[in-house]
């Protein structure tokens, strides 16, 4: 059941983290303001497009960034100000186990996990879609795409596309070639000598073309000036977006990681490590939290400060890991899940730690 005490902590603990992230953001979106208002005043922005059209995606964004460590910063801050008041001294004597005192932290934790968790999968992504656009269109300069050469492509379970040269700006290329395969056999191959995009009829336009098909030792050849062809490839595929990955939905993501395997894709773990790291950092929040409660429980005589202080340090000891973990991954290629999982094992082992060692 949930007692007097239970409602009590999560009161503070709610309250405490509200607080505390109202004034984190109110100064983050000062600070991004005092940074971008030459490139609003320069594109003669109106109030509501800049509050609509990118702060509505810019702050789910960056509390979803740092909400872990807030959580973990709340929780110390108002367990301290308890332990310095004596009132944990007055709840454990009054014959409360410490684990059971420590119900309510749980209750808590698993309650904002369970929030990033969700909005991990939809809200943020959906977020981080308005703020990039909006980014992309007044604020960075924009630089044509570069052309690409040499670019192979797996389309799905028999078939191939390679071009010599693309052009993603034009949305044209040279030596081009289609071929599929068949239990390592190649059954044909298309090549043309120059492909460009139909807008209008949503098809790729081919010039030159030679086509062959094999079967055993029988083979057929034949050549036309130009065709429309239909494949599951459009342009936007073809175009490299930097973190493209921030801005899909969970199902959204998933789907593409399934997709760019079959193409044979490389440099798919920065995919795999968002597609983990929404679920792990859900799992952070509880960790932190019980991290947090046990630390601050114990009445010191440095007081919050103190308290303070050692969260500090976590907290970046936390990042530090899992910048690490993720470098490694991407560039090393580490297991994405283990990467995304490594701060959590580690600093859930410090949990169980704290927990033995803790006065009961």
């Amino acid at each position: 059941m949930i007692t007097k005490i239970d409602w009590y902590i999560l009161r503070k603990l709610i309250g405490t983290f509200i607080y505390s992230l109202m004034i984190f953001l109110l100064i983050s979106v000062v600070i991004d303001v005092t940074e971008k208002v030459d490139d609003f005043m320069k594109n003669h922005l109106s109030l509501r497009e800049i509050v609509v059209d990118y702060y509505f995606g810019f702050i789910p964004h960056i509390l979803a960034l740092l909400f872990p460590l807030f959580i973990f910063l709340s929780v110390i801050f108002f367990t301290s100000k308890m332990a310095y008041r004596s009132e944990i001294i007055a709840i454990l004597s009054s014959g409360v186990s410490f684990a059971r005192f420590l119900r309510a932290y749980w209750i808590g934790a698993f309650l904002f996990g369970g929030v990033l968790w969700l909005a991990n999968f939809w809200v943020v992504p959906n977020a981080n879609r308005i703020r990039t656009s909006f980014e992309n269109k007044y604020l960075h300069n924009h630089e044509d795409q570069r052309s690409q050469y040499n670019k192979l492509l797996r389309i799905d379970s028999f078939a191939y596309v390679s071009f010599g040269t693309y052009d993603p700006n034009y949305k044209t290329g040279s030596s081009f070639e289609l071929f599929t395969v068949d239990k390592q056999q190649m059954t044909s191959k298309l090549k043309a000598d120059r492909i460009s995009w139909d807008t209008a009829t949503q098809k790729w336009k081919l010039d030159f073309i030679s086509f062959r098909t094999m079967n055993g030792l029988k083979e057929t050849w034949v050549s036309k000036q130009d065709t429309l062809l239909k494949i599951p490839l459009v342009p936007k595929d073809l175009i490299e977006e930097k973190n493209l990955q921030e801005a899909m939905t969970t199902p959204d993501l998933r789907r593409y990681i399934a997709r760019e395997e079959i193409r044979g894709s490389e440099g798919l773990n920065t995919y795999r490590v968002e597609y983990y790291r929404r679920t792990a950092s859900a799992f952070a929040v509880v960790i932190l939290t019980l991290i947090g409660g046990i630390i601050a429980a114990k009445k010191v005589r440095g007081g919050s400060g103190l308290h303070l202080a050692l969260g500090i340090v976590i907290s970046a000891s936390y990042i530090i890991f899992l910048q690490f973990a993720t470098v490694f991954s991407v560039k090393a290629d580490l297991n994405p899940l283990l990467a995304v999982w490594i701060p959590n094992i580690i600093f859930g082992g410090v949990a169980l730690y704290l927990y033995k060692k803790a006065p009961k």
